[in-house]
């Protein structure tokens, strides 16, 4: 009877050893990239107009989430993965561009806050 509650606590101290290992995987440098981009999604429509190009841009960024998610979903080996991120990153990117440049050409601006003496 004692040998079996031995066991049991080493087969739950091995049981935490994989996810300790899961918590310390670096994350891929397109991954980061990505998450940069991501946190510079534009959350509200540019000088408030929520016109064409806002439901545009929001439009082509869930469907870029998506793509990202599917992709993410069959992605076979760790390159497979890289060239999902590096892609979702590319896109957010060039839709925020896109969109920026449509309401820079209407007269409207992407606020900018600049902080000194830091």
């Amino acid at each position: 009877m004692k040998q079996t509650k031995i066991i049991s606590a080493a087969a739950l101290a091995f049981a935490a050893i994989p996810v300790t290992a899961m918590a310390v995987v670096p994350t891929m440098y397109e991954e980061s990239a990505a998450r940069a981009e991501e946190d510079r999604i534009i959350q509200a429509p540019i000088g408030g107009i929520e016109g064409k190009n806002w439901y545009n841009y929001r439009a082509n960024v869930n469907e870029t989430q998506k793509e990202l998610s599917s992709d993410l979903r069959h992605a076979s080996d760790i390159e497979d993965q890289r060239d999902a991120w590096e892609e979702y990153g590319t896109e957010l990117r060039g839709e925020r561009g896109k969109y920026v440049k449509a309401m820079a050409k209407k007269g409207y601006r992407v606020p900018t806050v600049y902080i000194e003496g830091l």
